[in-house]
Parts: C-alpha cells; structure tokens; sequence
C-alpha cells in the first residue's frame, strides 16, 4: 500500500516540475489561449489546478489534525477567489499552490503513508493516501494535457502516470460515461494497449465498466494506453487521435464511443 503512496507522490512530482517549466515561459497570450478543456483557456485550466491543490491540502490538513473535511463553503470559497484572479495571477498562483501541496505530500512519513484515512466529503468513507493521491493525479495529468494540446495538438499524457490511471478510470468511469448514448444498445469491447501492454474490456449496457477483457466480443480497440484513458475522460477528439488508434468490428464506431465518454 505505501508502494501505491510512493509512486503515486513521484508522479505528481514530476507532472508538476513538466508543467510548472512551461508555466514559467508563458506569455499574457499564451494564458490567453484556448486549451484542451471546453469552454476554458489555459489559464482558468491552471485555476482549477490551483484551486484545485489548495482544497487538496486543506483535506489532507483536516485528515492529519483530526478537524476533518473543510466542507463545501470553504471549496466555494477558494474558487470564487481564483475566478476573480487575473490571468497572470492563476499561472502564479498554481506554481505556489501545486508546490505546497507536493512538499506537504512528500513530508509524509511510511506509516502515514499507510495509515492515514482521508475525507474527500463525496465518498461514501475516507480513503487512504494513494486513493486520494491518484485521484489528484488523475485531473492533473489530464488537466496538463488540456494545458500542452493548446501549444501541440500531438500532446499525449505523462508517461509515468499513465499507468497509474487505470485503477482511477475503473472506479468513476460510470460517473463519466452516458451509456445512453448506444440507444439501449448493448456492446462489449476488448481492449488492448500499448505503452503499456494491457488487455482488458469495456462494456457498455445500462451502465459502463471496465471489465476483464471479453471472450466474444462486439468490437477491438486498439492503441496507445494513454489515448484510451483520453477516451475514457472526453479528450479524444479526431485531431487529437493517433492514427494506431483502431477499432474493428461493425457494430460501434470511434465516434459511438465519443458520444459515450463527454469528458469532464
């Protein structure tokens, strides 16, 4: 279990230290720029980053003191500050927020690493240091993404955090997915990844989980497992998909499955 700690914290570490040498360079223009997320330019992307580390810590704070989840006025709070910041201010600001909340992360000793339960304040119970860990790391790699794609529309996510995704992936991909969107249709899909090498399925009926991979199935998704995890969080748009991203079978098209995953 401290294991699963440990190398989560080293990928945040080093998704920071890739983002925060971009941020550094960034022009007023270049904050200015629409991003990978909808609706966002890439400085409201560092917002949420930003905000995003400092609700974090004070979570990891209220586990740690006893004083428990800080709730949602204060979440409320904290955005509507950095709402109101200006754009040069958001990039600042995540560089310092990001920062904190690493060091307060690698400042944790093995037994806290393994001991300490935390209360996110929407999980049914507290989870430990990884669980709450790969879930930072999970928006951030994918966060990150929306940052790099504004500037290389070849953009991948991070390489060491990739495989550490998929267990976040199998646990929300029913929050993040519309099964409706196959009109009832019910379609399963073997998996297979490269970078790394993983098999697994995907079934889509009332509900969407990842599942151990098929022995008959409907379809055969093929590609780089950092574009299914893209897939799986809405950042799968045609220009942004590789071209060894295949799907074969007849019964579900790539842009089925976008429908199904609208991304957050």
């Amino acid at each position: 279990m401290t294991d699963r700690a440990d190398e989560t914290i080293k990928a945040l570490r080093s998704g920071h230290e890739d983002l925060a040498t971009l941020v550094r360079d960034f022009t007023a223009d270049d904050l200015a720029r629409p991003s990978g997320a909808s609706k966002w330019d890439v400085s409201q992307v560092l917002s949420h980053l930003g905000s995003g580390a400092e609700i974090n810590l004070a979570t990891l704070e209220g586990a740690l003191d006893g004083t428990g989840n800080p709730g949602g006025d204060f979440n409320q709070g904290v955005w509507a500050r950095w709402d109101a910041m200006s754009r040069e201010e958001r990039a600042e600001g995540f560089l310092t927020a990001d920062e904190t909340l690493i060091d307060r992360y690698e400042g944790l000793d093995e037994r806290t690493r393994e001991s300490l339960r935390v209360d996110l304040g929407f999980l049914p119970e507290p989870v430990d240091v990884a669980t709450t860990g790969r879930m930072r790391l999970n928006e951030f790699a994918h966060h990150t993404w929306d940052v790099k794609v504004a500037f290389d529309p070849e953009a991948t996510l991070a390489p060491d955090a990739t495989p550490l995704l998929f267990e976040q992936a199998a646990q929300f991909i029913g929050f993040l997915s519309k099964a409706a969107e196959l009109d009832g249709r019910p379609v399963t899909i073997a998996v297979n990844t490269t970078s790394p090498e993983r098999s697994l399925g995907l079934d889509v009926g009332e509900t969407v989980s990842l599942v151990e991979t098929p022995g008959n199935p409907d379809a055969i998704l093929t590609g780089p497992a950092e574009w299914v995890l893209r897939l799986l969080a809405g950042r799968h748009a045609r220009e942004y998909t590789p071209a060894a991203v295949k799907l074969t079978g007849g019964t579900i098209t790539l842009d089925d499955l976008r429908r199904v995953f609208p991304g957050f």
